[in-house]
């Protein structure tokens, strides 16, 4: 994405949330690689879009369904969006893990949400709240779309978009929690990374020092 105009994945908010670096190095410079938990990860979506949508009792159930944002610049794809009988639009993210301390899956959910206003021309607002499946848990964990995550999620969208436009890779910044389970690790280097800078400050105190001389 280099033009203005173009959408910002949805996916993009949940990367740009957990690591800016790491959404960079994906929707930057289009790098990627696997590991255990994104291929258990991209296992458990396969199989949320797998099938044809059904009905069952009081509710379609659509899989995998395209969806985007004009007014938002936002396009992705929704695990499963469940439409009631009743008009409720309620959409469903299957994640892997379990729920975490940041908000980067509950933005990527609201985001689904503000596309699906767009799509089924309900005014904003109208989906009150979805759904986060985690693996882990085997259940369901509800996440209300109010004012605060909502205004969150468009600012992240726009911070995404002035990254990827930018087209600059954040600096690494090594954190064991988030780095260590993280697919990019050995593409990222943050260790490597800090070591250098580190060095390159010792240098520079060196050269500084009237000592030095």
């Amino acid at each position: 994405m280099k033009d203005p105009h173009d959408p910002v994945p949805l996916s993009a908010l949940q990367h740009y949330l957990y690591c800016p670096r790491q959404c960079a190095l994906i929707h930057v410079e289009h790098l990627w690689a696997e590991n255990r938990a994104t291929a258990e990860g991209r296992i458990l979506h396969e199989r949320a879009h797998s099938g044809e949508g059904e009905t069952r009792p009081g509710v379609r159930i659509a899989r995998g369904l395209p969806v985007s944002s004009q007014c938002h610049g936002l396009t992705g794809v929704c695990d499963v969006v469940e439409i009631h009988r009743d008009g409720r639009i309620v959409p469903v993210e299957y994640k892997r893990g379990k729920p975490k301390a940041h908000r980067a899956d509950e933005v990527q959910l609201c985001a689904q949400a503000i596309c699906l206003e767009e799509v089924f021309g309900i005014p904003e607002g109208g989906i009150p709240e979805g759904f986060l499946f985690y693996g882990k848990r085997q259940r369901r964990t509800i996440v209300p779309f109010d004012t605060d995550l909502r205004s969150l999620t468009l600012s992240i969208a726009g911070e995404v978009r002035h990254l990827i436009l930018q087209g600059t890779t954040p600096a690494a910044q090594y954190d064991s929690k988030r780095c260590d389970p993280c697919s990019l690790m050995d593409l990222c280097q943050p260790k490597a990374m800090r070591l250098k800078r580190g060095a390159a400050a010792w240098f520079s105190s060196r050269i500084s020092s009237p000592e030095a001389f």
